[in-house]
């Protein structure tokens, strides 16, 4: 046992910190998303649930969200960053780009990364099955069910792969962490605007989150590995992902 734990600690040692911190990324998303997960199935997180989206809207009227008028069509325009139609504008913005530099590998990758990434969505949803929060009107159209937030999760899946392959072929590395902190500020901005608008509760956003985030540093990893086995293409600069 003893001369395990050490290999492990050789290998710890060896491992590049960001590599290290996506796996931490990885593990703590899915042991939050299950653990979340649990305290929802078991209605643990309904009163809390219910409180927040009851403390976002009036008393004397609940199908007004609090603020001024025009907070709710920021919320609207927000949250239109996290639908279907925009997201596929950007993932195809930026396949064509991939397309353009002959970079053919990484443009397969983010393909399969998004589509897997809305695959995992909808098969959570469909096991999880949770309705709408129908405690206060809809300030959004929904079609599916409540647990995941799609919206969270697709845009932290989108956004933030997306931000990692801009982040890559930047030198300087105030703009790498600029790239992800707007990539990250969009992903939250999205998941509260799904709050705001009543179609989500804040459990819902949490777990799109977690399991967004997890799902990105999964590819990110992936991705890495594959260029340094020449699978993926390497941006001009040299540097991996």
């Amino acid at each position: 046992m003893r001369r395990l734990a050490l290999k492990i600690h050789g290998w710890a040692r060896n491992i590049e910190p960001v590599v290290l911190l996506s796996l931490l990324v990885v593990v703590a998303g899915v042991w939050g998303f299950v653990s979340l997960a649990d305290y929802v199935l078991e209605g643990k997180t309904q009163a809390f649930d219910e409180r927040m989206l009851t403390a976002l809207r009036r008393p004397d009227n609940p199908a007004q969200p609090i603020g001024p008028v025009w907070l709710a069509e920021v919320g609207r325009d927000i949250t239109a960053l996290g639908g279907v139609a925009v997201l596929v504008l950007a993932t195809t913005a930026v396949i064509g780009f991939l397309w353009l530099r002959r970079q053919f590998g990484m443009l397969t990758f983010v393909l399969i990364a998004t589509l897997g990434g809305l695959g995992l969505g909808a098969l959570l949803k469909a096991v999880f099955a949770r309705p709408r929060p129908a405690i206060v009107p809809h300030l959004s159209q929904a079609y599916t069910s409540s647990f995941p937030s799609g919206h969270s999760l697709m845009s932290a899946v989108v956004y933030l792969t997306l931000g990692a392959l801009v982040a890559a072929v930047v030198s300087q590395q105030r703009l790498k962490i600029y790239v992800l902190a707007v990539a990250l500020s969009v992903t939250g901005l999205v998941g509260l605007s799904r709050v705001y608008m009543g179609v989500h509760y804040p459990t819902d956003v949490l777990a799109g989150w977690m399991t967004g985030l997890a799902w990105a540093a999964l590819c990110w990893l992936a991705a890495r590995w594959l260029q340094r086995r020449g699978a993926v293409e390497a941006p001009a600069n040299g540097d991996l992902l």
